[in-house]
């Protein structure tokens, strides 16, 4: 319920359900009040305009057009709603049908209603009216089966996403039979889009109605709703436009009551609606002693945490992360997959959108609050100031542009350069990371380019600006071994040469401690070591991923170093250090008590009751199988 209470505190929230209520109210109680004013006819006012006894004016015999409109709400939405119930269930039944026919017969039912989405829907509601024939019960019908196709097609697509899972597998597996399986497995898990579209088609079918009103062939006489009362205003517009105007102001006003109830309801199904007001509960029990602020800090994090709401509660994925970057620093960030270490780029960026929450006690880039500041203000900063430099640049960059308009638009943006001295400078990005023939390649789409060529142009995209830090995140993943050389050769020039501070994101740890200054360690959402890369490390995870490493000196005799075990689920984060299962050192203390990330050196820290002696290699940690 807090949720839906948010919702109607919201702006669209409010205005949805106080428009629906007046709409839901007239219908109720307009053909009560009104009813013999609506049918009165006077003969000496036949056809004025709006007058103080009559303040839409009145129709060809002399009845009130205001009253008319008003009695109409019940008629005209009791008709929508028919129509749209017609329409869902039908749809839903044509949409789950295939799941429970044999083969052949679900295919032809699948064509059968993808023949039918491929129509528009006037003209299958025209069609179907022919079929139904003229009239209030024909149109109803007419209306619900043409909005049966689109709603079936949107069943069969949710029905076959979740078909696919793995709970639907061990369901049948056991004996589960098809209707069961689907009433108690597939319809719960698609419920809420279903009833969001559900409530949105309820505008169409409002205006569906309408439209065969004003043609003639929905309600007729003496009956009337809003689209018959807007073809008979339309004869007389010139001499009084309100009797036209009144009926399709209702119909645009009730369709928008419930397209915007709609809205609502989806942003409370999907957990979209006040959720910047939560405060997810800390998971962290102890705070973690964070780095040293210096003057030239570029990035400062503490306290770092990123949630995201779920039915139970929150998942916590990023959980008390605290790190500087100075300028002209290179720190890598290493790690499994799911550790955190994307999302903690990401987060820094301000690139993590709703229903995720970041908070922190201390986000600053370049002397910025990057969580309390304007976005308008903030956005020329990070846009000039801090490149980003994805995994995947085939999907960052837009594929229906060519590469040097790409990287010109940043300098239209935030420089205020004109569009051809935009383009000289992008071109000029496009050389300082040594692209061959950039004005030629400027020219040229992503596909055009190879996959190391892409980096390269996503870095100059960053270097369109004076970047104060570059967030590359894992940026050498899927190229070979001379291209990973080149990139990481082209971002230890630019740091040197601008002094640009870089977080290399990477689960190769191997290539971090050749790059970068200093590591932090990630596992389970949050930092458990951060060391200079030429030092000893002391945590068992650090230590693990170090003796996984493969090397020239490695004995390919021997059998490979794994880490047993697998990391714990965001959800499932046990009490106590999350490394403790998979630990060879661990101790009961290690399982109830999570340990903060505190300093053992100058410039090092670690999250470990019993942090490694440094006189134990760190090959020795982990042998294949488990730990010694």
């Amino acid at each position: 319920m807090a949720k839906w209470f948010a919702a109607l505190r919201t702006p669209v929230g409010g205005f949805a359900a106080a428009l629906l209520t007046l709409v839901l109210a007239l219908a109720v109680f307009a053909p009560i009040l009104w009813h013999d004013n609506a049918f009165a006819i006077d003969t000496n006012a036949i056809g004025q305009g709006p007058s103080a006894a009559h303040w839409l004016g009145t129709d060809d015999l002399g009845r009130d057009i205001l009253f008319r409109v008003l009695v109409a709400t019940r008629l005209s939405v009791l008709l929508a709603v028919l129509a749209t119930v017609i329409g869902v269930v039908t749809g839903l039944v044509l949409g789950t049908l295939p799941s429970l026919l044999p083969r052949p017969a679900a295919r032809l039912v699948t064509s059968a209603v993808n023949i039918a989405v491929a129509f528009p829907g006037l003209l299958l509601v025209l069609f179907f009216s022919v079929i139904f024939g003229v009239g209030t019960h024909g149109a109803v019908f007419a209306v619900g089966f043409a909005l049966a196709p689109a709603f079936a097609r949107l069943a069969q697509t949710l029905s076959a996403s979740v078909a696919g899972q793995d709970f639907v597998s061990a369901a049948r597996i056991s004996g589960v039979g098809r209707i069961r399986l689907l009433l108690r497995h597939i319809l719960p898990n698609i419920g809420e889009p279903l009833v969001v579209n559900a409530t949105i088609g309820a505008g169409a079918c409002l205006l569906a109605f309408s439209g065969l009103s004003f043609l003639g062939i929905g309600v007729q006489a003496p009956d009337y709703d809003w689209g018959r009362l807007l073809g008979e205003g339309l004869n007389g517009i010139y001499v009084n436009p309100a009797a036209a105007l009144a009926p399709g102001v209702a119909v645009v006003l009730a369709g928008l009551a419930f397209n915007l109830v709609g809205e609502t309801v989806a942003g409370v199904i999907g957990v979209r609606t006040g959720l910047r007001e939560l405060a997810p509960r800390p998971v962290t029990p102890a705070r973690e002693d964070a780095a040293d602020v210096r003057d030239d800090a570029v990035l400062v994090v503490e306290n770092l945490q990123v949630a995201f709401p779920r039915p139970a509660g929150w998942t916590v994925p990023v959980r008390g992360v605290s790190f500087t970057v100075r300028a002209g620093e290179a720190i890598g960030v290493v790690g499994e997959s799911g550790s955190g270490k994307s999302l903690t780029g990401l987060a820094v960026s301000r690139l993590v959108e709703s229903p995720a929450v970041v908070t922190a006690d201390k986000l600053e880039f370049a002397g910025k609050p990057v969580l309390t500041t304007p976005e308008r203000e903030l956005r020329g900063l990070l846009g000039t100031s801090l490149a980003m430099v994805f995994q995947d640049p085939m999907t960052s960059f837009n594929p229906t542009r060519r590469i040097g308009r790409q990287l010109a638009e940043v300098a239209e943006q935030h420089q205020g350069l004109p569009r051809a001295k935009a383009f000289e400078r992008a071109v000029d990005r496009l050389r300082a990371v040594r692209i061959p023939a950039a004005e030629r390649r400027a020219r040229q789409y992503p596909h055009e380019f190879s996959g190391g060529m892409r980096q390269r142009a996503m870095i100059g995209m960053g270097l369109m600006g004076d970047p104060k830090l570059i967030i590359a995140d894992e940026p050498t993943t899927a190229l070979d071994v001379t291209v990973q050389r080149q990139l990481l050769r082209l971002l230890a020039r630019t740091r040197a040469e601008r002094n640009t501070a870089i977080i290399l994101i990477s689960h190769d740890i191997a290539v971090v401690s050749q790059t970068c200054e200093r590591m932090l360690v990630m596992y389970a959402g949050r930092v458990v070591e951060d060391l200079p890369s030429a030092a000893t490390p002391r945590h068992p995870y650090t230590r693990a991923l170090m003796a996984a490493t493969l090397d020239l000196e490695t004995d390919r005799e021997a059998s490979l170093a794994v880490i047993p075990g697998r990391p714990p689920e965001p959800d499932r984060v046990p009490n106590g250090c999350a490394f403790a299962d998979r630990c060879p050192s661990a101790t009961d203390r290690c399982r109830l008590e999570d340990p903060a990330l505190e300093r053992v050196g100058a410039e090092h820290r670690v999250a470990c009751w019993y942090p490694a002696p440094l006189s134990q290699p760190a090959k020795e940690t982990v042998t294949a199988g488990g730990a010694e």
